[in-house]
């Protein structure tokens, strides 16, 4: 197993690996200087393995994902920290990641490269589309759809039934009662849309 990226976030992801007795070969980054990482050697090339894109924002983890796909050799892993809750009759997909005390309750489809960070809750019949991030405590309601490359702020309530588009950041604590289109940045109690924002660029 290799992790790629030497963040706060592969730190997270080593912790809940080593809970669940995985040995991780090495760590990849971009960055030169970096010769260790949490006494695992850095590696500055990309080896055939099994891998997991340890790098929090969205569009980042994106890239080097589609990186990794184009050199070939490399298959995705899943993390999923022993304390969480995932019904049976949900599917985590390739690449994602579940950190400590995070829940996924049954009908729940969580798409390849998600992150559902700690103590967020996602209940039943939800569907988070790939490179979408569940931040700290946040909570969907039943029957809520989240867009590809979405940002779900920490402690962000969304109400059953809500569809947030892809693109889309929702800031830290709000309330989420209506739908989001694509592209927006949102935040606040109730949630209102603040601005358009460019979509990054996907190939």
């Amino acid at each position: 197993m290799f992790l790629y990226g030497a963040g706060g976030h592969a730190k997270v992801i080593l912790d809940t690996l080593r809970l669940l007795g995985v040995s991780v070969a090495g760590v990849c980054d971009d960055n030169p200087a970096l010769q260790n990482f949490c006494g695992i050697p850095v590696r500055h090339d990309v080896p055939a393995g099994t891998f997991i894109v340890s790098i929090g924002e969205n569009v980042r983890r994106r890239a080097v994902v589609e990186r990794l796909i184009a050199r070939g050799n490399v298959l995705f892993a899943t993390a999923i920290h022993p304390s969480s809750v995932v019904s049976s009759e949900s599917k985590i997909s390739a690449g994602t990641v579940m950190m400590a005390g995070s829940i996924v309750n049954t009908e729940t489809y969580v798409g390849e490269h998600c992150i559902v960070n700690t103590g967020a809750s996602i209940d039943h019949d939800c569907r988070i589309e790939k490179f979408s991030h569940i931040a700290p405590h946040a909570t969907l309601c039943g029957n809520v759809f989240v867009g590809e490359n979405s940002w779900i702020g920490a402690g962000t309530v969304v109400i059953q039934g809500v569809s947030i588009g892809k693109n889309c950041f929702v800031g830290a604590g709000s309330v989420v009662t209506e739908n989001l289109p694509d592209n927006v940045l949102a935040f606040g109690n109730p949630c209102r849309i603040r601005k358009n924002v460019i979509p990054p660029p996907i190939s």
